[in-house]
């Protein structure tokens, strides 16, 4: 691809990054509140089973994430679907089915969806070994940019695009180091982040006071599968599968019950704060 192919392709991109951003803008929020819209209508939520199909992502002793994260998330559907009648509720995936990071965006984005879910497994680099100080517990991520050492879960959850086929034309438009694209994302952050933070902290609350979980909080960090998608979004780390006492409640129902009425209670209460109907 020459220069001027690039730049073209680049500004063809961003442009339609923009405009999008713009089409599917539902609120503003001020700088340091939740605004209240009472006409604001909550109709879609996106929930994204991380991982599939060529993918497995995480690995426990006995299960992979790409089917605790699926399980999760047909769970999450079903409850929505019954407690909340009045949200329609649209998967990523159904399936073991290897779905690139950018389409999962854009079928959230095509969906006009009002919140995402990415549903995910956490993992720690000592293995699947029982061990006294073995990592546990929730985390809950939102697009942002920080420092490399800061971001741990970010390049783990990112280096799915390496199985995608030209996966560096797919992801010129998230170089951060290119002005163009910087804006882009700039203007997404700034534009969905105090709503992202609201809805993880919500979530976070449910799962430390209600569940008793350990949580490392809501973290700002480079997470590529939000990046793109012009709504609130929140990827959910629901434990570490390579802990032993955590990959059985990952994979028991009652652990996956939990996590899912934890997080339908979580948007209930988003729902509310942003005054949506």
């Amino acid at each position: 691809m020459n220069f001027t192919t690039r730049i073209s392709r680049i500004i063809i991109i961003n442009s339609g990054l923009l405009l999008l951003f713009f089409c599917f803008s539902a609120f503003t929020p001020a700088r340091d509140t939740i605004p209240v819209l009472s006409t604001f209508r909550f109709k879609t939520i996106i929930i994204d089973a991380g991982h599939g199909g060529k993918d497995p992502g995480a690995r426990g002793s006995y299960s992979v994430e790409k089917n605790v994260t699926l399980a999760i998330a047909k769970k999450l559907k079903a409850a929505i679907d019954s407690q909340i009648t009045s949200v329609n509720a649209i998967m990523t995936r159904t399936d073991d089915t290897f779905i690139p990071l950018n389409q999962r965006s854009a079928i959230a984005n095509q969906n006009h969806g009002n919140l995402f879910i990415s549903i995910h497994c956490n993992s720690s680099p000592e293995g699947t070994g029982s061990s006294a100080h073995k990592r546990r517990g929730v985390l809950l991520l939102v697009y942002g940019f920080h420092r490399l050492k800061e971001q741990e879960e970010a390049i783990r959850e990112n280096s799915s695009i390496f199985i995608e086929k030209n996966y560096k034309e797919n992801y010129e438009s998230y170089d951060e180091s290119d002005p163009s694209n910087l804006i882009i994302l700039n203007a997404y952050i700034q534009k969905y982040r105090k709503q992202s933070i609201l809805f993880g902290d919500l979530l976070n609350t449910e799962f430390v006071d209600t569940n008793g979980r350990e949580s490392a909080g809501v973290k700002e960090q480079g997470v590529l599968v939000l990046a793109h998608s012009a709504m609130p979004a929140v990827l959910i780390e629901t434990g570490f599968i390579n802990n032993p006492e955590e990959e059985d409640y990952l994979n028991s129902p009652e652990g996956q019950n939990e996590i899912v009425q934890s997080i339908v209670t979580a948007i209930n209460n988003y729902r509310k704060a942003i005054g949506a109907m």
